[in-house]
């Protein structure tokens, strides 16, 4: 196998380990720490714009490359039941290129399975961490579609994943933290969890 080959392959696989890092911790609420603001990445990250059918996004070090979670809807709003997420990236880093993962990041790290539980209702995991669910489902208040996740007792709406890596080997990053940014469902205030590794 050619070297170039070996290297795509290596980076594909720490794509994945990353994705399994991020929602391991995720998953662990009870170390959440909403006001920590300490340690922010170096990198500036551009917020994605003008993606109509956006859910969230995720973005992480070493690079402002951002995975986006889009509602896969036709023109009158019904949601496609065999695949109602369209993961893929904006390649910032390449101009802002859109770009669909590829089959390795699709099948073991950004991709996400969805069941329909329900009308309108979709259990979601990322096929990295299969143990934090997230919801898809429609909004009661505005009756569009967003995702929401529990994390510390909090219903989020879903809007930002963020890793903070830190150094580290190719194999084994230095992750930092891990936050989710969204709305709290409770009282639509603005929320910010942190999970520190």
């Amino acid at each position: 196998m050619k070297t170039a080959n070996i290297l795509t392959i290596n980076k594909l696989l720490l794509f994945s380990l990353l994705s399994a890092v991020i929602l391991n911790f995720a998953a662990l609420s009870a170390y959440a720490q909403t006001n920590d603001k300490s340690d922010p990445s170096p990198i500036k990250f551009p917020t994605p714009k003008g993606i109509e059918n956006q859910l969230f996004y995720l973005q992480r070090d070493p690079n402002t490359n951002t995975i986006i979670c889009e509602l896969n809807a036709n023109t009158n709003g019904e949601v496609d039941r065999t695949e109602p997420i369209l993961v893929y990236w904006i390649r910032y880093g390449d101009s802002g290129e859109k770009k669909d993962l590829n089959y390795i990041q699709r099948k073991f790290a950004y991709g996400i399975q969805a069941k329909e539980i329900g009308k309108d209702h979709f259990e979601l995991r990322f096929v990295s961490h299969k143990k934090l669910p997230m919801y898809l489902l429609r909004s009661d208040k505005d009756k569009k579609f967003h995702v929401y996740v529990t994390v510390n007792n909090k219903k989020i709406q879903l809007d930002r994943i963020f890793v903070r890596i830190e150094g580290g080997s190719f194999w084994l990053p230095n992750v930092k933290y891990v936050e989710l940014k969204g709305i709290n469902t409770e009282n639509n205030a603005a929320v910010l969890e942190r999970i520190k590794v």
